[in-house]
């Protein structure tokens, strides 16, 4: 529930209210069903559902009309060329006043209040009426509301929470494309043409030497980069608005050539050996790429920082860069046992290393998430996740689905 909302009286509609551990809500929260939330609303009403259960209410459509039907789901994808899920819920109830609102605050921020998250609340609406309660309420709950104009302007606003970094796109390219370019260089000089022509294998320094050789190179050039386009003003309005990303990826490689340096002493003085070199080489890059990964999450978990992203950002670097910090640190712990495990003398008294110990658990959870993406199990997990219950649990989903019907063009 909502800080702000605990100042009036919040009832909470839902399809099957006993089904709802206590607990879940306030006390000062009363759960009933749809039917009684409905005629006990006042004027305001937020559908906190997905679009493709706006027709489970149909039934209500008298007990809601004339009031301010609050509109607070996002497009499940990046197309602002259909219709608004606002503006399907406007079709549905032409009698009711349709609102799109609060979509782009998080949970986060509204558990915690305007204070701790972002201040802006993008709204839009074809109704000056209902616009104009929506706005009261924002502000009472201390929060900076955003008149976006019609209910038409709901499409930008519904694809806003999925934009994945957009001002990332092009600098990350030019950063690869670099880093690409000087890592292959680096290995057709100093490792294919040298074994082709002498016979000398240096691959292992693919995994240590080659990236700590090209990451400073990146790095210088993407400091020049940053500031080339000052030197032509026909380019400055092209490069301005990517600057700061520039500047960032090329802090994250100088730092990263940083660490590979300070990580080359250690390297040095294990065996001369090819199988050694290997294991100290990838056992000291993937240590180091799994501690960058970790930095750029604990960086994003500062509120001032987490605010400025939306749930879709949020979610990719705290879930998806997450995962790949765990299997960086996975491959960091097996490139240091090698074949040490599979030694005897490795389990005194019968005991385990405590790296194998330690290993145990972040595998699991690396394998049960890859078991969790295959398509069989993620499809019917989204379907759930977006509402969707069997038949058999839910009766009343049984009741809805003639009823429909007629709207699963919309779906």
């Amino acid at each position: 529930t909502v800080k702000g909302l605990l100042l009036f009286r919040v009832v909470v509609g839902s399809r099957n209210a006993n089904r709802i551990p206590s607990g879940l809500f306030p006390d000062a929260v009363e759960l009933r069903n749809q039917e009684w939330a409905v005629s006990q609303a006042v004027c305001l009403v937020f559908m906190a559902l997905f679009p493709e259960h706006y027709c489970s209410l149909l039934g209500l459509q008298s007990a809601l009309e004339r009031k301010v039907l609050v509109d607070v789901s996002n497009a499940a994808e990046m197309n602002i060329h259909r219709l608004s899920n606002a503006e399907q819920l406007a079709e549905l109830f032409p009698n009711c006043l349709v609102v799109k609102g609060f979509n782009t605050v998080s949970t986060w921020e509204l558990q915690t209040g305007a204070h701790d998250g972002s201040r802006q609340v993008l709204i839009c609406s074809n109704s000056t009426e209902g616009k104009k309660k929506v706005v009261q309420l924002a502000r009472q709950m201390g929060f900076h509301p955003v008149d976006m104009g019609g209910l038409s302007a709901a499409r930008e606003i519904e694809v806003a929470p999925l934009r994945l970094l957009p001002s990332w796109s092009g600098p990350v390219v030019v950063t690869f494309l670099l880093f690409l370019f000087f890592y292959g260089y680096g290995f057709l000089r100093g490792i294919l043409l040298p074994f082709l022509a002498q016979g000398h294998n240096a691959f292992y320094r693919l995994a240590l030497d080659l990236l700590n050789e090209s990451l400073p190179v990146v790095a210088l050039v993407i400091l020049a980069l940053v500031y080339f386009p000052g030197l032509f003003a026909a380019w400055l309005q092209l490069w301005s608005g990517t600057k700061k990303q520039l500047g960032l990826l090329r802090f994250l490689c100088a730092a990263l050539h940083g660490v590979y340096s300070l990580c080359l002493p250690l390297r040095r003085i294990t065996l001369r050996n090819e199988l050694g070199v290997w294991r100290s080489e990838l056992y000291l890059s993937c240590g180091v790429l799994g501690l960058g990964v970790l930095s750029l999450l604990a960086v994003t978990s500062l509120p001032s920082v987490g605010n400025t992203l939306n749930w879709r950002e949020f979610m990719f670097v705290q879930t998806g860069l997450g995962y790949i910090a765990l299997t960086l640190s996975i491959m960091h712990t097996f490139f240091f046992g090698w074949d040490f495990a599979f030694h005897i003398e490795a389990y005194p008294f019968y005991m385990p290393p405590s790296y194998l110990v330690a290993v145990v658990l972040p595998w699991i959870v690396l394998v049960c998430r890859c078991f969790l993406l295959h398509p069989c199990i993620f499809t019917r997990l989204t379907r759930i996740r977006r509402g969707w219950e069997s038949k058999h649990n839910c009766p009343t989903c049984q009741d809805l689905t003639t009823l429909s019907q007629p709207y699963l063009k919309w779906e």
